[in-house]
């Protein structure tokens, strides 16, 4: 018998945060991020394909919806496993993991361990958290800028997931 020793199999996005959240997430990312089978740069100049994706994505890349559809799991479970190194998942409801991973993988786990979001869980104050996600302490709204610029879909996204995370789906 050999001893050949495979890499690690990476989780999946469902055993990372649930099916719950893995279900509105593979749900709701798509809708938000739109869908690209050819790279190009999105509405701040980053290349860009598929839902959202932009590692290993060259200008002018061509995908299939099948390579599309193939890539989010794994890229999702990705930020799911960043965001859970800075607010422990186990800790949140399905759909406030599900708000975390979806804000994570559009701003990026280190956008999302420094935002306020992270800081107010991190102190135990959830409900200053889910209205983080929209609201500044000041009530100004944030987190819906790309290039200094409020985009409608971010202020549509941020009051989804700060619906999630207060318990309401859709």
């Amino acid at each position: 018998m050999s001893d050949i020793r495979q890499p690690p199999r990476k989780r999946t996005l469902a055993a990372i945060v649930g099916t719950v959240a893995a279900s509105v997430l593979i749900t709701n990312v798509p809708k938000f991020e739109g869908k690209m089978n050819v790279a190009a740069p999105d509405p701040i100049g980053v290349v860009t394909a598929c839902y959202g994706e932009t590692h290993n994505v060259h200008l002018g890349q061509r995908f299939t919806d099948a390579e599309c559809i193939a890539r989010l799991d794994p890229r999702l479970a990705e930020f799911a496993e960043g965001a859970d190194r800075c607010t422990p998942l186990s800790q949140r409801t399905p759909l406030q993991r599900a708000a975390i991973v979806d804000f994570s993988y559009n701003e990026g786990v280190g956008g999302y361990c420094r935002s306020s979001i992270a800081a107010n869980f991190r102190a135990g104050n959830v409900a200053a958290a889910c209205r983080s996600f929209n609201e500044s302490p000041t009530g100004k709204p944030q987190y819906i800028y790309a290039g200094g610029e409020s985009l409608p879909g971010l202020k549509v996204r941020r009051a989804k997931e700060r619906r999630w995370c207060e318990g309401t789906y859709p």
